[in-house]
């Protein structure tokens, strides 16, 4: 049966929008930045170990100060507060991952939209994107906060890639912040208040999803919680149990019935959740595809989700940004094994954002 997506890790996402269930039984990591350069090797051999072991990780004690987070934050929120024909003004460039979008990422995992809006700045691509006459010190914020995330991810980076067998600023030169192929992108987001009082199964701020990128760095501020994470490895033994147990119901059956299986749609599967505590100066760190190509699938790409708030939470808005680490658009993705057909980081982000975005669909 020929797939719906032409890339393995979107035909995976495809099969874990339901609901699923939660396990709070998780340990997050909580990893210690503090002193870095000092305490590099004993930070990089924690780095693996959460990745490797958990599948996800925050940091704390990190160099970007909480003031400059809580200044972000604050800009953040007064750029959704603009009226929408102000921020029409600004619109997503297609295939850019630059500028403003209202509800139009629709996920392979859920096939609606999600609740939320959401604010791109990827540098080379910013020309008339930038709400100069609204908010005066909006740009320079926001460079000099994507700067600092972007050093923050490069220095996590380095670890993994020495880990990797690469050279410690492998990461780094594949993500050249002066490069007019340079497509890194801070996400500012606003979640939409719940104004009908729905908790409906059905809708999701964020539905279930993997990164297209390297590295995610996730900011979250006290008290507007929602995000939630399952490991990758969790859903890869759940598709190796599910595939151990189709081939075995296979072997019963003549080859009509074999083939008639090999017809029917993808399974649901069902993911277990973690709910991440926010905290605003905590940040949480997702594995991308990118990466988990890169690594051969020895790092496997973080799924996670921001649901609706039950009706004992707040319904109000909830604000975050994200930080994505993306490979600039002439960089070759492919891992020393080679497990994966080598792919420009160019042509794999089209692909993905061609999947995930209404209006940016070929």
């Amino acid at each position: 049966m020929q797939k719906p997506y032409s890339l393995n890790e979107l035909n995976v996402e495809s099969t874990i929008g339901g609901v699923g269930h939660e396990n709070n039984n998780r340990d997050i990591p909580i990893i210690d930045f503090s002193h870095f350069t000092a305490r590099r090797e004993e930070i990089k051999e924690q780095l693996w170990r959460a990745a490797t072991e958990v599948g996800f990780f925050q940091i704390a004690n990190h160099a970007i100060s909480l003031d400059d987070i809580q200044h972000a934050f604050h800009l953040t929120e007064q750029f959704f507060h603009l009226p929408q024909h102000i921020k029409q003004q600004f619109p997503l460039k297609k295939g850019l991952n630059a500028g403003w979008e209202f509800r139009e990422q629709i996920r392979p995992s859920t096939k609606t939209a999600d609740e939320k809006e959401s604010y791109q700045i990827t540098l080379p691509h910013m020309e008339n994107l930038w709400p100069t006459q609204q908010l005066a010190n909006f740009r320079t914020t926001m460079l000099d906060f994507e700067q600092k995330a972007w050093q923050l991810n490069m220095d996590i980076l380095s670890c993994f890639a020495e880990k990797l067998g690469f050279a410690a600023d492998f990461f780094t030169q594949a993500h050249d912040r002066t490069s007019a192929h340079y497509q890194s992108t801070l996400r500012l987001l606003h979640y939409l208040p719940v104004k009908d009082g729905s908790n409906s199964k059905t809708r999701w701020r964020a539905g279930a999803h993997t990164d297209f990128d390297c590295l995610t760095m996730v900011f979250q501020q006290d008290n507007q919680g929602g995000l939630q994470v399952c490991p990758g490895k969790d859903i890869v033994n759940d598709e190796k149990n599910h595939q151990q147990v189709g081939q075995k119901k296979a072997g019963s059956q003549n080859t009509t019935q074999q083939n008639m299986a090999q017809q029917k749609p993808p399974q649901q599967k069902t993911a277990s959740w973690t709910d991440v505590k926010p905290v605003t100066g905590i940040i949480t760190c997702n594995i991308g595809d990118m990466l988990m190509r890169w690594s051969d699938d020895q790092l496997r790409s973080t799924l996670h989700r921001v649901r609706m708030p039950t009706p004992e939470e707040s319904q109000q808005s909830r604000y975050s940004m994200a930080f994505f680490a993306q490979a600039n658009k002439d960089i070759l993705i492919q891992g020393r094994e080679k497990k994966y057909a080598p792919i420009t980081a160019d042509d794999y982000l089209q692909m993905r954002i061609a999947a995930n975005f209404v209006s940016q669909s070929p």
